[in-house]
């Protein structure tokens, strides 16, 4: 295959240390190229110098004459008043990019939901990392690089660009690099993986199933030294190839090589054990949600939820932004009260939540972690051995350098695995995680799982992360419309629900173009559907301006109760538009519901 792309003895130093220490690499023309490794360890910088956006200190980066390269940063630098088309498309006229197939591809695929001609500034962060992605994707590129393109993207918008990666090119042509925490997206996709750690670069062949074999091969070759992650990435490996087919057939690596290192692994979870053990903690009562409903004013956001939580139950919840998941998981945990039908819980119940904002870490902000930690339990029972909390941290990928930073100086990888420590020093029995992959990286995700492996009690997941909720959990639930439904296919039978629904919306809408007996004529329907976008992009920021204001306070000296006095002020002032403009939205869904 021809050489599109390489480094040559590449280093790359900042004051406090070097990231890139005399790497050589190559790419060529077919290659997917997935690139791993712990967050910090240098994987942004060495896409941002083979990408010609940052400057190596030392060493040589060639490109092929007339290799075109797009990149996808973290950040995206869309211009705040052009409008979502014209950040897509530039100044194409409307017939030509209307029919490029390729485009409407692209389109339909990522930003189907969004009004063209929106405000980038007026988007929410999961809508402009969209557009950010559609306006690469749109383009003609022989390299494309992306620096966690999942990032905001719910499970059918993963799936369809994993699938338009796999079929962009021509077999052989294209050349894709892709940073990314999401396991299953580096399987589906890449053919090779790089991983990133100790100024060095180690290359390996196949996804990212092939890439943990390699790792428990490396890690026996040092046992000593590696002992505690050659653990941990055994057992993960164990649970790769006991997985669905499609999973275990597709890496090229030596299937005998891997029936032969996990031949006498243990599964991940002794499924019966934990469910012994979850009834002891919990009784036969866990959580009982009867005919559940919850409302906002006259908008209906579940109904008729009837679902009898089970001790030692391991569950994921999926659905769309915005469909009613987070709302669920506050009746489960009492937070919010059902507007019609009952949530019980049993009496021994212990709720433990981890929720998207750290919540939990607000009022510890200025105390150092050490400090955090001499305040909590001296042991912790983990795999029939007391654990201190140091050392669950320090499994956790914790550094003990960071032991005397302050929790609101951390990073927040670093912050999530201390607000998952404290959950489990808490010693719930039933655990909600609300999307917990957020700023970690794939070992930090390994070793959560191998904790929760561990772990006796009910178990409820939100999160985007297929992998994740492949790993932990044993079997899934959709929020779809208004409803909860099991799904005995797991994430595939959702993917399907969701192109169903899609088809189904298309040929409702082709309908109304035929004119309307009552209700809103055409024009006015999709005005309508106009201002209720744009009132949820509105909340959205709203909701962020909230976050902020909260995050701030919580920074905040709080002996100053002057100063505590005007964010209480801002945050009712933002209280108050937030309630007119849901009673806006609420208005515009039901005059399109007539």
């Amino acid at each position: 295959m021809a050489h599109v792309l390489g480094g040559q003895r590449l280093v790359l130093e900042y004051p406090t240390r070097r990231v890139l220490d005399g790497v050589t690499l190559g790419i060529d023309a077919g290659d997917r190229i997935g690139i791993v490794g712990r967050n910090g360890d240098g994987k942004s910088s060495l896409l941002a110098v083979l990408s010609g956006q940052l400057e190596p200190t030392e060493g040589l980066v060639t490109r092929r004459g007339g290799v075109t390269m797009g990149v996808l940063r973290q950040r995206d630098e869309l211009d705040e008043d052009a409008t979502v088309i014209t950040s897509i498309v530039g100044d194409v006229p409307e017939h030509v990019w209307a029919s490029d197939p390729a485009v409407r591809e692209v389109l339909d695929g990522l930003v189907s939901d969004v009004p063209f001609d929106a405000r980038i500034g007026e988007l929410s962060g999961g809508q402009r990392r969209r557009v950010a992605l559609a306006a690469l994707l749109t383009g003609d590129w022989d390299i494309i690089a992306l620096d966690e393109p999942t990032n905001h993207l719910d499970l059918p918008a993963i799936h369809w660009l994993a699938q338009h990666l796999k079929t962009r090119w021509p077999r052989g042509s294209g050349s894709l690099l892709v940073i990314t925490h999401d396991r299953w997206f580096l399987d589906e996709v890449c053919t090779s993986m790089w991983e990133v750690h100790d100024g060095v670069v180690d290359e390996f062949e196949g996804g990212y199933a092939a890439y943990v074999l390699a790792r428990v091969e490396r890690d026996r070759q040092a046992a000593a030294i590696e002992a505690k992650r050659k653990n941990l990435m055994r057992k993960e490996l164990a649970w790769l190839r006991r997985g669905a087919p499609a999973r275990t057939s597709k890496p090229k690596f030596r299937i005998e090589a891997a029936n032969e290192l996990i031949a006498a692994e243990p599964p991940p979870r002794d499924e019966l054990q934990l469910r012994r053990l979850a009834v002891a903690r919990l009784g036969k009562k866990v959580v009982d949600l009867v005919d559940a409903g919850f409302s906002y004013g006259d908008h209906e956001v579940l109904s008729d939820v009837t679902w009898r939580l089970a001790p030692g139950e391991r569950t994921g919840i999926l659905g769309a932004n915005g469909a009613g998941k987070s709302t669920l998981l506050g009746l489960i945990s009492g937070e919010l009260t059902p507007t019609s039908g009952r949530v019980t819980h049993g009496k021994t119940v212990r709720m433990g939540i981890l929720d998207q904002g750290f919540s939990q870490l607000a009022d510890i902000a200025t105390d150092r972690v050490r400090e955090v930690l001499a305040r909590t339990k001296t042991t912790f029972p983990l795999d029939g051995k007391d654990v201190t909390p140091a050392q669950l941290l320090e499994r956790l990928g914790f550094a003990r350098a960071h032991l005397s930073a302050r929790v609101g100086e951390l990073s927040g990888g670093q912050r999530r695995r201390l607000q998952l420590l404290l959950l489990l020093l808490d010693e719930p029995n039933v655990i909600l995680l609300d999307e917990p992959t957020n700023d970690v990286d794939a070992d930090m995700l390994a070793a959560m799982e191998d904790l929760l492996d561990s772990w006796p009690g009910t178990l409820i997941v939100v999160s985007h992360d297929r992998y994740l909720l492949e790993r932990v959990t044993d079997q899934q639930y959709a929020v779809i419309g208004s409803s909860l439904r099991h799904l005995p296919g797991g994430i595939d039978e959702y993917l399907a629900l969701v192109r169903q629904a899609a088809a189904s919306r298309d040929e409702n809408e082709g309908g109304e173009a035929e004119g309307e007996e009552g209700g809103l004529t055409g024009a006015e329907r999709h005005r309508a559907r106009k201002d209720a976008a744009s009132i949820e992009r509105r909340l959205g920021r709203l909701e962020e301006e909230v976050e902020a204001v909260h995050e701030d306070m919580a920074a905040h000296d709080q002996s100053d109760y002057e100063g505590l006095t005007g964010y209480t002020a801002k945050l009712d002032e933002l209280r108050a538009q937030i309630a007119e403009l849901e009673e806006r939205w609420i208005e515009l869904a039901e005059a399109l519901e007539d």
